[in-house]
């Protein structure tokens, strides 16, 4: 005996026969777009599975792991030949940047946007643990987008820099050192050239026996305007650019003791090309001369 069919009465059609608070469930068909994307789907992943690697097997290579497809196709190979035509083309610029001075790269266009994405590339790896990776620096670290250079900010010297280092192992490193004035002045005269130093910058009073300390102390390496000398690697101590600090006590215990940072060597880390380009990119941050 067939069971009489449950049709709702405001739409006329017929229900499941399941029902929740008064309200019915419709027995309504799958939308037709619905059906004909579903087949289509299903047709296409068979097609898929004769054509690519799908099914897993126990006999399916490394690569595959599984049925290897009627292409033979594999992310590996595909991966193979996008990094085969990446070293092409990087090979064609590579010839033309090693055989061009800092100069000729800058003029050229192409190759300047080689040489600032392989050295940012680098600059990543290898410097943003100390200098930030947006080159900002932090105390103790140089900030390199600001137009403040202890050897130099042409690209020349900012390439013998990263090419020797600063107080490195290197036979040619840049070396520098401020000698500890503890041991040679008095508090009194340590705190006076202190607030000298201070008023070259900052709108505070000066300090005329400060002035008279820096002259005879300080001023061989860091000139009498206190502007510095890249040719010693001496700070310019009048463009409020502060690499340890500025309060008065701060400078105070770098007179006194003061602090030596170390940059490595990278000539026998990387390769004379991405020296070059690391330069270049360091150049490009916005705080090359």
């Amino acid at each position: 005996m067939s069971k009489k069919k449950d049709i709702d009465s405001f739409t006329g059609i017929e229900t499941t026969g399941h029902e929740w608070d008064g309200i019915k469930e419709l027995n309504n068909p799958s939308p037709r777009w619905w059906l004909i994307v579903f087949f289509l789907c299903c047709v296409w992943s068979v097609g898929y599975w004769v054509v690519y690697p799908a099914w897993p097997t126990f006999s399916g290579d490394g690569e595959r792991g599984g049925t290897a497809g009627s292409m033979g196709w594999t992310q590996y190979d595909q991966l193979k030949e996008q990094q085969a035509e990446i070293r092409a083309r990087k090979s064609a610029y590579l010839a033309s940047f090693e055989a061009a001075s800092f100069e000729e790269v800058q003029a050229d266009e192409a190759l300047y946007a080689f040489a600032v994405a392989g050295g940012a590339a680098a600059f990543k790896d290898n410097c943003a643990t100390c200098h930030g990776t947006g080159g900002a620096g932090s105390a103790g670290y140089p900030n390199l987008n600001d137009d403040d250079w202890l050897w130099g900010g042409d690209i020349d010297a900012i390439h013998e820099t990263i090419r020797a280092g600063v107080r490195a192992g290197h036979e040619e490193t840049r070396f520098s050192e401020m000698p500890a004035f503890g041991d040679m002045l008095s508090d009194t005269e340590i705190a006076d050239v202190a607030q000298h130093v201070m008023s070259l910058t900052q709108d505070v009073p000066g300090s005329a026996d400060g002035a008279q300390v820096f002259a005879d102390n300080c001023a061989a390496c860091h000139a009498d305007d206190g502007t510095g000398d890249h040719g010693l690697g001496s700070p310019n101590l009048a463009d409020a650019i502060w690499f340890y600090g500025d309060t008065k006590a701060d400078i105070m215990s770098q007179v006194r003791k003061p602090k030596h940072g170390v940059m490595p060597s990278w000539e026998a880390r990387l390769d004379a090309t991405t020296i070059r380009q690391l330069a270049i990119y360091v150049h490009s941050l916005g705080g090359g001369d």
